[in-house]
């Protein structure tokens, strides 16, 4: 398994990653970044081999902009479906940031949607719904699905056989190891941190920050 890190500036210093996975010449694209970065990111699923009929699948490890954004111009343009959390469908085929998360106040929820909501053209419908178990081998992609909320409600990892695990937003590395600076629901999120003890880990790949091992977060 080879893995591009497609790493592209989101606010202020704060770098937002995609995951380009290629397993023989099958392509995989874990989380797809800003709309307004599609061109950079395009170029560089490019530059790696992808190109249209090759990219198998589009993972979504939660439905926030930032990594939802070019989901609907990359499965047309490469041919590529997409899959993610049913939880957090409400995201991307609405624009609604919270219909994921704990209720806001209405002006909250309002001016976060205006900045921070997929925008209509965008928008979409998943072509498959992936919960916790979902295994990726029927597309010669040997990893699974592990449902692990906090940030969203239908926040996922997918953990591969290797050890790798694409985390989203549970996990970052921006200045070291830690759990997500953004989390609608902390308790939760303490408890699927809890639940990567049993798992085998060996490298974490998080939606901010650079890649760690796992250890130097448990430790």
């Amino acid at each position: 398994m080879e893995i591009k890190i497609i790493s592209h500036r989101f606010m202020f210093n704060n770098y937002v990653n995609c995951y380009l996975i290629k397993t023989d010449e099958i392509y995989f694209l874990i989380d797809t970044g800003m709309p307004n970065k599609r061109k950079v990111i395009e170029k560089e699923i490019e530059s790696a081999g992808c190109l249209p009929g090759n990219l198998h699948l589009i993972v979504l490890t939660h439905g926030d902009l930032d990594h939802v954004g070019n989901a609907a111009y990359f499965r047309q343009r490469f041919g590529a479906r997409i899959a993610m959390h049913p939880n957090d469908v409400g995201m991307v085929e609405h624009g609604d940031i919270f219909s994921s998360r704990k209720d806001s106040n209405v002006i909250v929820k309002t001016i976060a949607n205006r900045f921070f909501g997929l925008k209509e053209a965008d928008r979409f419908v998943p072509d498959i719904t992936i919960k916790d178990g979902y295994d990726f081998s029927e597309f010669g992609w040997e990893a699974r699905v592990i449902h692990l909320p906090g940030h969203t409600r239908g926040s996922i990892e997918i953990l591969s056989s290797d050890g790798s695990l694409f985390c989203g937003d549970l996990l970052s590395n921006i200045t070291k190891p830690a759990i997500f600076s953004i989390m609608d629901d902390l308790p939760a999120a303490k408890a699927s941190i809890e639940k990567l003890r049993s798992l085998n880990i060996k490298t974490v790949y998080p939606g901010h920050g650079k890649p760690f091992p796992l250890s130097s977060l448990l430790e």
